[in-house]
């Protein structure tokens, strides 16, 4: 897997634009192949088979990620949410391990990063509670580990998480 980053983002439009220029570098694609939503909203190359993307942004924050395999990405920017939020889409367990965060709102958000890039991994996205989403609960220190057969790759940065 091959992941690509911007902090340029005018328009949400331009994530395209971080996908070409990944695809370029990273397979030697002169342009796009034409892209197709399936039915869960998960774009694809119908004509690439063997090339999976996926693409995520979040205000001039732009992220893709490019492998054989499918695969998810998410990023977020860190903001204080509605107190009860997590409550809402959160698992007791995540609950009690986003208690032990140094901060509530970053450990929140790089939940939910994973949260959202395992949905978009499988290609369902948000159909289903987003508490019933499993993620792995890493470490101090940790930035990725293995549940249920996939790898979750964190990455953060100041004021942004993503998965």
């Amino acid at each position: 897997m091959v992941v690509y980053g911007t902090r340029e983002l005018k328009r949400r439009e331009e994530i395209y634009q971080l996908l070409a220029l990944s695809a370029q570098e990273c397979w030697g694609l002169e342009c796009l192949p034409q892209i197709v939503r399936a039915p869960g909203g998960k774009p694809y190359f119908p004509r690439e088979a063997e090339r999976e993307f996926n693409v995520s942004h979040s205000g001039e924050l732009g992220l893709c990620a490019l492998d054989r395999r499918p695969v998810g990405v998410d990023i977020q920017l860190v903001q204080a949410r509605r107190p009860g939020l997590p409550a809402r889409v959160c698992s007791w367990e995540e609950l009690e391990w986003l208690e032990r965060q140094p901060d509530r709102w970053v450990g929140f958000t790089l939940l939910w990063a994973m949260k959202e890039s395992r949905a978009k991994y499988s290609g369902e996205g948000l159909t289903r509670p987003i508490r019933s989403i499993q993620v792995p609960l890493l470490q101090k220190g940790e930035r990725g580990a293995v549940l249920d057969g996939l790898l979750f790759q964190t990455y953060q940065g100041d004021g942004w998480a993503a998965a």
